[in-house]
């Protein structure tokens, strides 16, 4: 099933290349184009998915599967600095921790970053405080974007309490703490979906995926499409251009976008609007990577891992009907594996 899939991925290629080419040029001259919703029957009400016995053995120890090497940043850390930090480890979120006793006060996820630069309630730093000057906005202090709600979980906690709260709190990592509340491990969607890899049993990824998908079009700009990520609660958008898909953005790759300082090359003024009016098409970095819906769940859980991506988009006869991500591999694993 794999290599069916790299097969088509080669396929559609050279296509995507030729869109790419002329997207960036195109994209000013066309008239504006509404995001597009690709919808299909959910096949939700299904049975949870199965996992072998092997699974079942560690579903009692968080630290089995917990990432120990977790990097804390203090709440005085620069928006810039976190920024540059994760964009450097290729991190989705880093915990915020007292600089001395290193106990928990915050964290800082992508998709707090894509709202602080123009998605959502958080842009308003940035906008009347800092009267939409973003080399001055960016130099604020961590403390005044991070998340202070944060879910946790204790380092005597199970995998099942983890997944439960991840799902509860809609929420893609956990620190993990000891008795003092100071930060030892991290558990992400991630580390959960390496361990479910090898221990599915053949289920079909159809009665799992997300069968509503929101598309934006090709020349959308990357502040649109962080209005549509924030207000929509998406932390992916799939890009299209005359109904073929050319490639998912990510809210990490928003933020790359400020981290590499590739948002700087077109900034006159300082205005953030000026960062951010380049085509979304700009931040695509992978070739499409996709599934066919009767790909079984391990399939896709290991070609998620392989490619480094966090959902695969699901296409059936050239048609997008679905996506599946990480998240989805929480939900479906959560009823009956625990």
């Amino acid at each position: 099933m794999v290599e069916l899939i790299k097969k088509r991925t080669d396929m559609v290629t050279e296509d995507r290349s030729k869109l790419l080419k002329n997207s960036n040029t195109e994209y000013r001259s066309n008239p504006k184009k509404e995001p597009g919703m690709f919808t299909s029957t959910s096949t939700r009400d299904v049975a949870p998915v199965e996992f072998k016995a092997k699974a079942a053995e560690k579903k009692s120890d968080i630290n089995a599967v917990a990432k120990k090497d977790v990097i804390t940043l203090p709440p005085t850390t620069t928006i810039m600095g976190v920024i540059k930090t994760m964009t450097s480890k290729g991190f989705r979120r880093v915990p915020i921790a007292d600089a001395g006793t290193k106990r928990l006060e915050g964290i800082i996820t992508s998709m707090d970053i894509v709202n602080f630069l123009g998605g959502g309630s958080k842009n308003l730093l940035v906008k009347n405080y800092y009267k939409e000057n973003l080399l001055a906005a960016i130099n604020a202090d961590v403390s005044e974007i991070m998340q202070r709600d944060v879910a946790f979980v204790t380092s005597k906690a199970s995998i099942s309490d983890a997944v439960e709260m991840m799902i509860q709190r809609n929420t893609g990592g956990l620190p993990v703490v000891d008795e003092d509340k100071r930060v030892c491990a991290i558990f992400t969607e991630r580390d959960f979906l390496d361990l479910m890899a090898d221990t599915i049993d053949y289920d079909s990824i159809r009665d799992y995926m997300s069968t509503k998908v929101k598309t934006v079009p090709f020349d959308t700009t990357i502040e649109e499409a962080s209005e549509i990520m924030v207000n929509r609660g998406f932390r992916r958008l799939p890009i299209v251009k005359d109904g073929i898909l050319i490639g998912i953005v990510t809210a990490s790759n928003i933020m790359n976008f400020l981290g590499s300082g590739k948002a700087f090359e077109k900034m006159v003024t300082g205005n953030f609007h000026e960062a951010f009016s380049e085509p979304i098409t700009s931040l695509i970095t992978k070739d499409v990577v996709w599934a066919s819906p009767e790909t079984d769940m391990g399939d896709a859980a290991k070609l998620m891992i392989e490619k480094e991506v966090g959902s695969l988009p699901v296409i059936d006869n050239d048609v997008l009907c679905g996506i599946i991500t990480e998240r989805d591999f929480l939900r479906a694993a959560s009823s009956t594996y625990w």
